[in-house]
């Protein structure tokens, strides 16, 4: 048996137990584990300092990426906020035993909707070693036990965690053991991609590569985005100082993160007005701007466009003329990742319009797109942000790892008196 099978077949024990355990319980491990992380920041730096170091030899060889080492790095502010995000989680309700609805079949005979866990999630990331913290906190909390593994990047930072983590669960009392599962080797990948008996999901935060592999290469259901094309669409009626202000936030706050902004897309009646305060602001955060034909005619010093779904996760944008919102829209569902995108207007019908044609998971009026993230929606943290169209879209938090059991209560009912005709189906909502 491998390491890995042995190890998911004890997680899936695991969630069993974690599935009914008290509210109380969990939250005191959540607590545990908030403290113990506060007690050894210092610790958490030196680990996360050794990869960083590591990280600069691989960025200077051009074998890891600006964005990825951006990711990587935990500063205190980070690690606080990390901490911050498990108090928050600690505060929320408790998403399991909640009864959604309650219908009486027939006399006496009661059907009850009921949310449960998943079960066993494998999580694999990259870079980014706060993730660890996250998820542990939020499959805690909605009774999942978890596989982790995080890039090689992040070994030190991620064992140093996880080992934290570990001694904080076993001062907690009645709290199972082997819930919280930290792999290393890039063997361990596939080996948990084949645990399809023991692992209910897969959860994949990492690069567009990393999330097309893991789905061409597992049964297990995957929840997840390839990529973050994020867009900015300035409407004719837009604000030019609110958009300045909106699209340099989506992009400049953290270039790397999937919810950063790759394409603004300009109402063609204000692109000889708009453009160039836009590349003036843009020139003086250190944006790069790359433009279709219009936009080049405008300005003749702009890049050219190779792709309109590329990923830039740099302070770099891409910038196209829209005839008009119907245009802007259908650009969007053409070559955006049906993650987050954003209309610039002042006129409400145009923003009712794109709310419901957009076909992203966030859809947003006058904001940033990187306010889609699980903390900032009052998740208390996030797993991933979910591109998909079923069971959970957008920053997936407790309820995106709650799935729902039916139950029904009875006294020796039988199908065959109702087929009879001997009894009949009430179907009432109680």
């Amino acid at each position: 048996m491998s390491n890995v099978k042995n190890i998911a077949l004890n997680a899936k024990k695991a969630s069993v137990v974690l599935s009914s355990l008290d509210t109380k319980i969990k939250n005191e491990a959540l607590k545990n584990i908030a403290e113990a992380l506060s007690k050894n920041i210092d610790s958490i730096l030196k680990a996360n300092q050794k990869d960083l170091e590591l990280a600069e030899k691989s960025l200077s060889t051009g074998t890891l990426s600006a964005a990825v080492f951006n990711r990587l790095k935990a500063d205190e502010n980070k690690i606080k906020t990390m901490i911050e995000g498990i108090y928050d989680v600690i505060k929320l309700d408790d998403p399991i035993n909640k009864i959604l609805f309650t219908r009486e079949l027939a006399d006496g005979l009661i059907l009850k909707k009921v949310t449960c866990p998943i079960g066993v999630i494998g999580v694999i990331f990259e870079a980014r070693p706060d993730v660890l913290a996250q998820i542990t906190a939020l499959a805690i909390k909605s009774g999942n036990a978890v596989l982790l593994k995080g890039g090689k990047e992040t070994v030190n930072t991620n064992s140093v965690i996880f080992e934290i983590i570990s001694e904080a669960l076993k001062k907690t009392d009645h709290f199972p053991e082997n819930v919280i599962n930290l792999l290393f080797s890039h063997e361990d990948v596939s080996d948990m991609l084949a645990e399809n008996k023991s692992i209910d999901l897969i959860i994949p935060r990492g690069s567009n590569n990393l999330v097309k592999y893991i789905q061409e290469n597992t049964k297990i259901p995957v929840l997840g985005h390839a990529s973050g094309i994020c867009h900015i669409f300035v409407d004719e009626s837009a604000d030019f100082e609110k958009s300045i202000k909106v699209i340099e936030d989506a992009k400049c706050q953290y270039p790397a993160a999937c919810n950063a902004v790759e394409t603004i897309l300009i109402h063609k009646n204000i692109i000889n007005s708009f453009l160039p305060i836009f590349i003036s602001k843009m020139k003086e955060f250190g944006v790069k701007i790359n433009g279709d034909e219009e936009c080049r005619k405008i300005d003749n010093t702009l890049g050219i466009v190779e792709n309109w779904s590329n990923e830039y996760g740099d302070k770099e944008l891409s910038v196209k003329v829209a005839e008009d919102i119907e245009d802007a829209v259908e650009h969007i569902n053409t070559y955006g990742s049906g993650h987050t995108d954003c209309i610039m207007t002042e006129n409400q019908n145009n923003v009712s319009f794109f709310m419901n044609m957009v076909d992203s998971a966030g859809v947003y009026h006058n904001v940033s797109t990187r306010f889609a993230d699980g903390f900032r929606y009052g998740f208390g943290a996030e797993v991933g942000i979910s591109t998909n169209k079923t069971h959970a879209r957008g920053p997936v938090g407790l309820e995106g790892l709650t799935i729902y059991k039916y139950q029904i209560f009875g006294n020796g009912d039988i199908v065959s008196e109702f087929s009879s005709g001997k009894r009949t189906f009430t179907h009432r909502d109680i």
